[in-house]
């Protein structure tokens, strides 16, 4: 039953502040394309979909029936299922979840809907519902770019974006855009095969590819934020040895995995707290790569369910997150050597911002001029990759260098 399983994946997402593609990988193996649209599209839609059942509710029902509402309204209105059939899915969706004395208002909520009569707000509050970004973010991405702020806010995902080590011939026939990085491809879809557990390819944005072109090849590199571990195997190549340390002991056997499976023998993970001084480290690394914990609000296109977690006021504990990690690595950095400070975030306050607190605090460091082949804003410290012109990403790096 299609509406039953993006019910229960959604229903984990919204309910239980679940992560979507976690949710997805739990309950789902391939061939279920359509439940993954409806996942997604339900998601990016989802301040649409909320005015859809507004107009047909004159209170809001209890919200398992509402996320039946929007599913249904998803696929009568994107997914062209007729509304006979999306009708009939739903009442028999609220029989299933135990909602059966709800099925007869949604039945008739949907046999009524006109989306003719859904009308959006106008200013902030319209992009708010059009781009499925928090309020927040959309109040300063606006002031930030002005009359572009729209096409950056509705950006959505270009595909899936596979590395490739080799073997790329054996999949350039199917539907996909190229990237300004050769090895680089965004697929229209893209089913994990053999060559994914050969280390042939992996799975890693185009965003997280750029941030590692700026960092220049060196002797010994520090990964101070590295799971899951993408960043640290795409600069084994170009490094002699990467140090790769995260928080969480799972997230560093995340990236013990990534290394195994990518062959990538010279990246030598280790649990530490970034926040904290490690003497051993001292002055030991010819660069530091601080890719910093942030709002994420750069992958929204990639991550249509972030959006449900973020409030304002978390704004403030990441930026004081963010400046402690950048003021503690600086300290591994060898004289001569650089600091690299990334995110993927679109707001200043987290980019730039940070940035320039750092280096009124630490004289030693000025900024370096970075450049990269993908599309992007160079800012005052470093560069702003943007989702309309970037397939969907919105990153920052900043290149630094220790006198």
């Amino acid at each position: 039953m299609l509406f039953l399983e993006a019910y229960n994946i959604l229903s984990e997402v919204y309910f239980k502040g679940a992560h979507l593609k976690l949710a997805l990988s739990a309950h789902l193996e391939s061939g279920h394309g359509r439940t993954v649209k409806i996942c997604y599209g339900v998601l990016e839609e989802d301040g649409y979909l909320t005015l859809c059942v507004k107009s047909v509710a004159e209170r809001s029902p209890q919200a398992p029936v509402r996320l039946v509402l929007k599913i249904a309204l998803y696929a009568m209105q994107f997914l062209d299922i007729p509304r006979a059939a999306a009708v009939n899915e739903a009442v028999e969706l609220c029989k299933k979840i135990g909602k059966s004395g709800a099925a007869g208002f949604v039945n008739a909520a949907l046999r009524k809907f006109d989306a003719d009569k859904v009308t959006l707000p106008d200013g902030i509050e319209g992009l708010c519902v059009k781009s499925n970004f928090p309020a927040f973010a959309v109040r300063r991405i606006a002031e930030k770019y002005g009359s572009r702020a729209e096409g950056i806010l509705l950006a959505r995902s270009c595909g899936v974006s596979v590395r490739f080590v080799r073997g790329l011939e054996a999949y350039e026939g199917l539907p996909h855009t190229d990237t300004p990085f050769p090895d680089v491809k965004i697929f229209d879809r893209f089913v994990r095969d053999e060559g994914f557990f050969r280390g042939d390819y992996t799975f890693q944005s185009v965003g997280s590819v750029a941030i590692c072109s700026v960092v220049e090849p060196c002797e010994e590199l520090l990964d101070a934020c590295a799971a899951p571990g993408g960043k640290s195997v795409l600069l084994a190549k170009t490094c002699g040895r990467i140090t790769a340390c995260d928080l969480h002991a799972h997230r560093v056997k995340l990236i013990e995995s990534y290394c195994k499976r990518m062959n990538a023998e010279n990246v030598f993970p280790r649990q530490a707290d970034s926040t904290q001084f490690e003497p051993a480290f001292e002055g030991a690394f010819d660069a530091v790569l601080v890719d910093a914990p942030c709002s994420g609000l750069g992958t929204v296109a990639e991550n249509p369910d972030l959006p449900l977690r973020k409030e304002e006021a978390s704004l403030g504990s990441l930026h004081a997150l963010q400046s402690a990690i950048l003021s503690n690595c600086a300290r591994y950095v060898r004289p001569g050597g650089k600091l690299y400070y990334a995110t993927c975030s679109l707001l200043p306050e987290e980019n730039d911002g940070v940035v320039e607190e750092f280096l009124r605090a630490f004289p030693a460091f000025s900024a370096e001029k970075a450049d990269c082949p993908l599309a992007h804003e160079t800012t005052d410290y470093g560069l702003q990759f943007l989702p309309d012109t970037a397939f969907g990403a919105g990153f920052y790096v900043s290149k630094m260098r220790k006198a």
